[in-house]
């Protein structure tokens, strides 16, 4: 879960949300109530992005079904015998 932090703020307690980032937490940086930053452990998001570009690609296939001759593979055809 990500934690909010103003501009502010994050500027006097950089080094501990660097911190607690490093140790795996995500940090939003907001400026007027609004996100303007994250801040998150090095090299984790770029998997996170691909494994969840990955399973809305499989989920979207799934519900739209693959043409197999004169049927259509879905999701529903799975769990039938």
């Amino acid at each position: 879960m990500a934690r909010f932090v103003s501009a502010a703020d994050a500027n006097r307690q950089f080094s501990t949300i660097l911190g607690e980032a490093s140790r795996g937490e995500t940090v939003i940086i907001t400026r007027r109530g609004r996100p303007v930053a994250q801040l998150l452990p090095y090299g984790r998001r770029p998997a996170d992005e691909a494994r969840d570009t990955a399973w809305r690609g499989l989920i979207s296939t799934l519900e739209e079904g693959l043409p197999l001759g004169v049927a259509r593979f879905d999701r529903d055809s799975l769990h039938d015998r």
